[in-house]
């Protein structure tokens, strides 16, 4: 039987984000929403991935298959070290957390090359981050900017896989192999696609999620 599977929207994102993913899902899934990840965060919140990940494993009922967008690939990996026991694998598409990037300027000219591919799919997101807020979105994102992912990516126990689009800026191949090396996962670079395979990739990225959710339970 195969593990469930839980979904975090990237930053400033929501559910639907992931429509064109779960729709090629056969295995049972819930998408959990969290400030400044599809949710409004209130002023006094704590967006650093690590507090979010506590939030997220209040949310989570059972061992799942935890899926990660973005900067929520920081949060999820946090979960999966803190709680492991409710992180049957990991997919992170896309992952963020190189702190080798953290300049704003860096980030910034490296998303707007990152969305000129696929400019025409990514036309519904914006109602998503008025959802979120903009305030929340820019508190999250400057918490997760200085979250080194590689620093914590040796804890992790459980099977990873790293997913990125081929003309994706922000997430380049080389960052995903290194975060592949770190935690003995696989990386992949999709033949299309840039920083949103979540939407632009769906059944590809859906093919990894159950191949991750049939793998038997490691000890």
């Amino acid at each position: 039987m195969n593990a469930p599977v839980v979904l975090v929207p990237g930053l400033g994102l929501g559910p639907e984000s992931y429509a064109r993913t779960v729709e090629h899902l056969v295995t049972p899934y819930h998408v959990v929403t969290l400030p400044g990840y599809g949710e409004p965060a209130g002023t006094r919140e704590d967006l650093h991935p690590r507090a979010l990940a506590v939030t997220l494993a209040g949310k989570i009922r059972e061992r799942s298959v935890l899926v990660g967008h973005s900067a929520s690939c920081q949060i999820v990996v946090e979960l999966a070290i803190r709680y492991p026991e409710l992180a049957h694998a990991l997919v992170l598409a896309a992952p963020t957390g190189d702190v080798r990037l953290s300049s704003w300027v860096d980030r910034a000219v490296r998303l707007v090359g990152s969305a000129i591919p696929d400019a025409p799919k990514l036309v519904r997101i914006s109602p998503q981050y008025a959802r979120t807020t903009l305030p929340s979105i820019a508190r999250a994102a400057e918490a997760s900017r200085h979250h080194d992912l590689a620093a914590v990516m040796p804890r992790v126990q459980a099977p990873v896989v790293l997913v990125r689009g081929k003309h994706d800026l922000m997430c380049t191949a080389e960052w995903v192999e290194r975060l592949a090396e770190l935690s003995h996962g696989e990386a992949r670079t999709l033949d299309s696609g840039a920083h949103m395979p979540v939407v632009t990739n769906g059944p590809e990225l859906a093919a990894l999620i159950e191949r991750a959710a049939a793998l038997p339970p490691s000890s």
